[in-house]
């Protein structure tokens, strides 16, 4: 019985300590759990008598990787219902999402290291135990998180959602995990690897992907130089970009409530992550949660210069977004066209994106937009030079938007991107082919990747000699509040006038690497018109 006592005191006064005498995890403003000494501390319990009742921002964190491990899920539209499921918010919700967003993002260097602390494949290891363990190496890596809380919490965790089985095994990783510094485990990966490796370890990507960045900033005019600054932009946690819709919406209570207006498009504004739902604009839709990045595309095409026709200064004009779901870029565009008479057809062929293109619409009147439910690659045919301005923003790789889907760097590989290739060539095609005489097609990515872009751009014109680039990067500069040198570093040659592309870069421009190409069809006989529809064959 006195044994009994002791334990229970012994129990008590840990937990006590993990939660600062309270019930609750003690952090600091940024969310940060509060460490009283320099030096790495471990419960004396045994795993089978700590507690089993886990944190609540880790348990969120926890059902978040579940979720993409799992189900293929995307974490940025997991996590927000995670918080409120579990009522976080403020500290809480900050600590649930830098660990879930952390754990994902440097899910491959944290598999290297664990596969270094367990003496079978890490592909053995049951998949709810891996996350687990991702957990608590981040937290021992990466946060402010005292060792002794990491390990002890990351236990009671998974005793909580997995069982007690696995508990002793996670105990014991775990403590070869915090034995190293994450600099000491840096240099043991990196040892006698190759440079682009060794980069892809440190700053959390695969080797493909660094490499493919690295000849994406050469191709779009910038020094190669810039990679460590563009691999870490990635992993740093983004802010929200937030839109009024021109004419309907505005940011007033935002900016009462902290947010800062934006300094590249007008009318946006940057708030923290957490739960804009209880903002009014945000519930009736006339604010958006959107990348200044794509607000820019959308009134880039807006501004681009058409020629020819009639309602050429968007009176009567008709626009197209071919690839609209999920509808940002839509709703956008169809705001601009209410306010100039125009009206835009958003097209969506899966039938639940095109739920959301409807959702994302309904705050703009009907009568400035459209639905249809057909594949792109048709419209070409069916509408020939049916429209003043086209937005093609193609399914890519998403390279370039790594800030705010941490975990999609390590599902996509080099065949993805092959793939998609004929693809958006055939989405191109039809664009231009859908495009009036004298009408301008906006191509649009999220990825950098030259095969995905420039390659793209390129193939398309060769098959299309009457087809104009235009000066994208200009008409990009024209559409936004400051000058964004967007087609190549500033004071280079590719920086200079001409036909160019655009492409803008997360620590360049703080938005997602969207690129931009801005073509526009003939005016003139011989082009691509109603008489002349663009070839559909492969280039």
């Amino acid at each position: 019985m006195a044994d009994q006592d002791r334990n229970r005191r012994r129990d008590h006064d840990h937990d006590q300590r993990c939660r600062g005498g309270g019930g609750e995890v003690r952090r600091n403003a940024q969310g940060r759990e509060r460490n009283r000494g320099g030096e790495r501390r471990f419960s004396s319990a045994a795993p089978a008598r700590r507690g089993r009742t886990s944190d609540p921002a880790r348990l969120a964190a926890y059902e978040t990787l579940r979720a993409v491990s799992a189900d293929d899920a995307y974490a940025n539209l997991v996590l927000p219902a995670r918080l409120r499921r579990h009522g976080l918010s403020g500290r809480d919700a900050g600590f649930a999402t830098e660990l879930a967003y952390g754990a994902l993002r440097s899910l491959g260097t944290w598999d290297a290291i664990l596969s270094r602390c367990i003496d079978r494949p890490l592909d053995a290891v049951d998949a709810p135990v891996r996350d687990a363990l991702r957990l608590g190496v981040h937290q021992l890596l990466a946060m402010r998180v005292p060792a002794h809380a990491a390990l002890d919490q990351t236990v009671a965790l998974a005793r909580e959602t997995i069982g007690a089985g696995p508990s002793g095994f996670i105990n014991a990783v775990l403590r070869r995990v915090a034995e190293r510094s994450l600099d000491a485990w840096l240099d043991e990966l990196t040892s006698g690897t190759d440079e682009t490796t060794a980069a892809g370890l440190r700053y959390h990507h695969p080797t493909w992907v660094v490499r493919a960045l690295r000849q994406a900033l050469v191709a779009h005019g910038r020094d190669a130089a810039e990679l460590t600054d563009l691999l870490a932009a990635d992993n740093a946690a983004p802010v929200v970009h937030l839109l009024a819709l021109p004419g309907l919406g505005d940011l007033d209570e935002m900016l009462a409530a902290g947010a800062r207006p934006g300094e590249l498009a007008a009318g946006s504004a940057t708030i923290a992550a957490g739960d804009l739902s209880r903002f009014t604009g945000v519930q009736d839709g006339t604010v958006r949660i959107q990348d200044a990045g794509s607000q820019l595309v959308a009134r880039a095409l807006a501004a681009a210069p058409v020629a020819g026709g009639e309602g050429q200064d968007g009176g009567g004009e008709r626009w197209l977004d071919g690839c609209a779901g999920p509808g940002g870029k839509a709703a956008l565009l169809a705001a601009l066209a209410l306010e100039r008479g125009a009206v835009v057809t958003a097209n969506e062929p899966a039938s639940h994106r095109a739920d959301l293109v409807r959702r994302a619409l309904a705050a703009v009147p009907e009568r400035a937009w459209r639905i249809t439910e057909r594949d792109a690659r048709d419209i070409g045919g069916e509408e020939t030079a049916g429209y003043d301005r086209v937005l093609v923003d193609v399914p890519c790789s998403g390279l370039g938007a790594f800030r705010r889907r941490p975990e999609a760097r390590w599902r996509r590989t080099p065949a993805d991107v092959a793939r998609l290739g004929s693809l958006q060539r055939d989405l191109l095609r039809s664009a231009l082919a859908a495009t009036r005489p004298g009408g301008v097609v906006a191509y649009a990515t999220c990825s950098p990747h030259v095969a995905e872009t420039t390659a793209v751009v390129d193939d398309v014109l060769r098959a299309n000699p009457g087809v104009e680039l235009l000066d994208t990067p200009a008409v990009l500069d024209a559409a936004a509040l400051v000058p964004l040198h967007a087609g190549g570093a500033a004071g280079s040659e590719r920086d200079a006038p001409g036909p160019r592309t655009a492409q803008l870069w997360p620590h360049v421009h703080g938005t997602d690497a969207m690129f931009l190409a801005l073509l526009r069809v003939p005016a003139t006989p011989g082009g691509p018109g109603p008489e002349n529809p663009t070839p559909t064959e492969a280039p």
